[in-house]
């Protein structure tokens, strides 16, 4: 959600945004940690102090300088052949090959200037109205509704998107439809870039997994960025213990938001 910021939020003096400027709050604590990192860089003599971010977007400067400064201060182990082995055997699906989903779907899109908790009251009446239904008139319900309601051309296919494979699909609409067991109406709304979907899975096919020695070097890269993400964290933990600042709080991030 964004909101009107009525203070003007800094780091160590240096504003993250003009007065009265509309953020989300994922906006200003990614604005907080590029701001931090630069000024890191500036003190670590990476980086000229003149060099600043405009509107929240870093220079060419700034990015280079930052990627020094995170290669000189983030230790990132290897991961040993032992640990490899263990998330192979705990993320097989992750590493599987060839899975495909039949699916349909009726999407509620966000577009500017759209009242969005209109649009998710909608979207939840339709996701409850075709799950009340069983067999056939729920394969009919979900059809209507996506033919009357969807903002996707498929609507007047019923929703239907066909076979999809995970290339097929926006990374956040994959993660909720891939590696799961799930057939029929998915129990929660999906959301993705274009909006809100209501989402039926009509048929799976799981594809085949693949042993460890084919996907050696992709889990050692997972494992890698799990390390590097980890140790970025705690970077900014670091420097924002450093810092002054005002009006942001990191604390509430889940992950490192730099980008």
């Amino acid at each position: 959600m964004t909101t009107t910021l009525e203070k003007t939020a800094s780091i160590n003096g240096v504003a993250l945004h003009e007065a009265g400027a509309a953020l989300s709050a994922d906006e200003l604590r990614q604005r907080a940690c590029s701001e931090l990192l630069r000024q890191a860089a500036v003190a670590a003599g990476l980086l000229a102090a003149d060099e600043l971010t405009v509107d929240g977007v870093l220079s060419e400067a700034a990015s280079l300088a930052i990627e020094q400064l995170l290669e000189q201060q983030l230790q990132i182990p290897e991961p040993s052949p032992e640990a490899c082995v263990r998330h192979h055997a705990a993320h097989q699906a992750t590493y599987r090959t060839g899975e495909r989903v039949r699916a349909r779907h009726i999407l509620f899109a966000v577009t500017q200037g759209v009242d969005v908790v209109a649009l998710r009251n909608r979207a939840e009446t339709t996701l409850l109205d075709v799950r009340c239904h069983d067999g056939k008139a729920q394969q009919d319900a979900f059809a209507v509704a996506a033919r009357q309601q969807s903002n996707c051309p498929s609507g007047a296919e019923g929703g239907d998107l066909g076979w999809l494979g995970n290339a097929d699909c926006a990374p956040e609409f994959a993660k909720e439809l891939f590696g799961h067991a799930e057939v029929g109406v998915l129990p929660r709304l999906v959301h993705s870039r274009f909006g809100l979907h209501v989402v039926e899975v009509l048929e799976r096919d799981p594809g085949r997994d693949q042993p460890f020695a084919a996907v050696q070097g992709a889990v050692a890269m997972a494992l890698q960025q799990q390390s590097y993400v980890t140790a970025l964290r705690q970077y900014l933990s670091l420097l924002a213990g450093l810092a002054v600042m005002e009006g942001v709080d990191l604390e509430a991030a889940e992950t490192p938001l730099v980008q």
